[in-house]
């Protein structure tokens, strides 16, 4: 019977330096070939997520990119967006100016590039990692030709701040927006409709997989509605305790020791 693995990047798929390993490799590869599939299931836009999915070197047959924490997932092999959910884009505007209110940085995607007003520390550590073209701008919305799948909201200091930020945000448009923290300095703000969690609904059905089939590893917040909609939740050994409480599974070492190698191996047939 046809599986599919959808897995995060960061912190579960990937090591601290970004790296996959050769035994994690490996394990996926003969996952793969066993007739499964597999979904890259990440927060990041969707230019980084596949430039990611090459970087793996694998020739898979049924991959899926799920960009965005869900607003956006890409089939591979038909060089395509299959499906797409996005923040209003006359709500845009309005997020912008209610970040500079509270004083914390956000920035938001169309297709190809990152849109910034500001460039500064919080650009510069997000780009450390993600190598996505940058517009900066005194008004990124001539730009926003798109609704954009995402606003990430950046603060290395002062994480009530950016609390302070969330709340007012969900307290004013908690009707059209959610919100998680993804890791201790970025906090997503995603469509309602958007998340892991029904990315993976939508594609196991687009598939017609069933869903005690369905395996979904993760390590952050914005994990947690993936893992709990898979028919096997797997939390990395280095992932927060709120995440390891929704998971069916827990690694047994973390993502820089081969985490997922042996639940994939076991999972294959």
């Amino acid at each position: 019977m046809n599986k599919i693995f959808f897995s995060d990047i960061d912190g579960t798929l990937l090591t601290s330096d970004k790296k996959v390993t050769p035994k994690t490799r490996e394990a996926l590869s003969n996952f793969v070939e066993a007739g499964n599939s597999f979904a890259i299931c990440t927060g990041r836009d969707i230019t980084s997520s596949l430039s990611v999915y090459r970087s793996l070197g694998l020739d898979i047959k049924g991959a899926y990119v799920v960009a965005y924490n869900g607003g956006l997932i890409y089939d591979i092999d038909n060089s395509k967006v299959i499906y797409r959910e996005g923040i209003p884009i006359d709500r845009v505007r309005e997020l912008l100016d209610m970040a500079k209110e509270y004083g914390v940085h956000v920035h938001t995607y169309n297709d190809n590039f990152i849109l910034t007003e500001s460039y500064n520390e919080c650009v510069e550590y997000y780009r450390r990692v993600i190598k996505t073209p940058l517009i900066l701008a005194d008004d990124i919305m001539p730009f926003v030709d798109v609704p954009p799948c995402k606003i990430i909201c950046i603060e290395l200091h002062d994480h009530e701040k950016q609390d302070r930020f969330r709340r007012a945000v969900l307290d004013k448009y908690s009707d059209m927006l959610d919100s998680m923290y993804s890791n201790d300095y970025y906090l997503e703000l995603i469509p309602r409709k958007s998340g892991k969690g029904n990315a993976l609904i939508w594609l196991r059905d687009y598939l017609g997989i069933n869903p005690e089939n369905v395996i979904a590893a993760g390590d952050g917040e914005n994990d947690m509605s993936m893992i709990q909609a898979a028919g096997v939740g797997v939390a990395m050994l280095n992932a927060p305790d709120n995440v390891k409480a929704v998971a069916d599974l827990i690694t047994e070492t973390d993502n820089n020791h081969d985490g997922l190698a042996p639940i994939l191996s076991k999972m294959s047939h």
